[in-house]
């Protein structure tokens, strides 16, 4: 779930006249969205925000109301989630800027606590990333490679730290490189209710009560989109290579490297339909990576990859993902909109290092626009995967 609020506490509404409501235009169309609809059952104007490119522009911190709401994912269950954010721009140079925090428990008794950052300096000559996290989870886990089964399935619980940062210049428009540092730290690792009679793939892997991995990052980044958290055009590519050494603490090294790649067209071409398309790669290059560590489904940032599967439902020491979503609207107000997708993912098995398995899935869903200044919106998605995988993911801001 990526939870991206819509109003910023700086924003002023429109002086209610006492007239009949309007719309305010965004790109010369009218458009609604949630905040709208509220602001009218209120009998209040709706926001006169200014613009920047098409955009929302203000240099003035706008921090959001704090909002609780619920949230739901095959893995987590059903949610309550409090969350908040800040955006703002450097300067009118600059791209968007953003801070986002949040807290969920879960009918599972779990708790994610993230705090995240994205903030370009003035004219973009920096871009500063965060992704600070706290979790308690107990989750399931399937074993190692393609051919687990969901019977196979079984408990495990964790609490774990991630410091994850980078700082990133400049290169040229749009093109960037730097350095970070990441620090990932798992403690009171323990199976609850694994198979009898039968040594799990966790435990044939190295089942530890903790788990650490530490090593700089050296990141290149791409990025075309003017909007990431609703692209309508663009390219984006991240490659974030890391070594893990035991100088930094690791009881082994070992390196890793993602490769993350979108792409975004308008189809037709004189439409607002996007259709977009998402390329995931995750290596362990050598060594042994931690087991909550290797790649598995669900396991990027925010949780995404494999719609159609329970978050950790494949896992092994290479993954390649692949994924195509057309974004279509339903209304001409923008209000609504749909999806359908399908994706595709393979792991390598621990013993042939090759990719013998594919794990494919499709689905369908429905979009309400939450902000039309930041073009958020809530997703509501159903996805269907092999032998009978399937149900229903939520997220706020687009999956990718």
């Amino acid at each position: 779930m990526i939870p991206v609020l819509p109003l910023g506490k700086g924003e002023k509404a429109a002086e209610d006249t006492g007239k009949s409501k309007t719309i305010q235009p965004v790109n010369g169309k009218t458009q609604l969205d949630f905040v709208d609809l509220v602001r009218m059952a209120l009998k209040k104007t709706v926001e006169d925000r200014e613009e920047h490119n098409g955009e929302v522009f203000s240099t003035k911190l706008k921090i959001s109301y704090p909002i609780a709401a619920p949230g739901y994912t095959l893995q987590t269950g059903f949610a309550g989630v409090a969350t908040s954010n800040a955006s703002f721009y450097t300067n009118k140079d600059a791209n968007a800027s953003s801070v986002l925090t949040s807290f969920t428990y879960t009918i599972r008794n779990q708790i994610i606590l993230p705090v995240q950052t994205n903030i370009f300096t003035k004219g973009n000559k920096y871009n500063i990333v965060f992704d600070w996290r706290y979790l308690l989870f107990p989750s399931y886990t399937y074993g190692l490679g393609g051919y687990t089964s969901m019977n196979e399935g079984y408990l495990i619980d964790y609490s774990c730290i991630r410091v994850h940062q980078a700082v990133l210049r400049e290169l040229a428009e749009d093109l960037y490189a730097g350095i970070g540092y990441n620090l990932d730290y798992f403690w009171n690792i323990k199976e609850l209710s694994p198979p009898v009679n039968k040594a799990t793939d966790f435990e044939l892997y190295g089942l530890s009560k903790t788990e650490f991995a530490s090593g700089f990052t050296f990141n290149f980044l791409y990025d075309t989109r003017k909007n990431s958290i609703n692209p309508d055009k663009g390219n984006f590519v991240n490659v974030i290579y890391r070594p893990n050494l035991t100088v930094f603490g690791n009881s082994a090294s070992w390196r890793s490297l993602v490769i993350d790649l979108r792409k975004y067209v308008k189809f037709p071409a004189n439409s607002n339909n996007i259709l977009a398309f998402w390329s995931y790669e995750w290596f362990t290059i050598d060594g042994k990576a931690p087991y909550l560590m290797l790649p598995n489904t669900g396991g990027d940032p925010y949780s995404n990859t494999g719609r159609g599967y329970i978050q950790g439902r494949f896992r092994g020491p290479n993954m390649v993902y692949l994924e195509g979503e057309y974004r279509f609207g339903i209304t001409n107000n923008g209000l609504l909109g749909g999806v359908v997708f399908a994706n595709a993912q393979s792991f390598t098995e621990l013993a042939s290092n090759n990719f013998e398995t594919v794990a494919p899935a499709c689905g369908f869903g429905i979009r309400l626009k939450w902000n039309k200044f930041s073009k958020t919106n809530v997703c509501l998605d159903y996805g269907f995967g092999l032998n009978g995988s399937g149900g229903l993911f939520v997220n706020l801001g687009e999956v990718f």
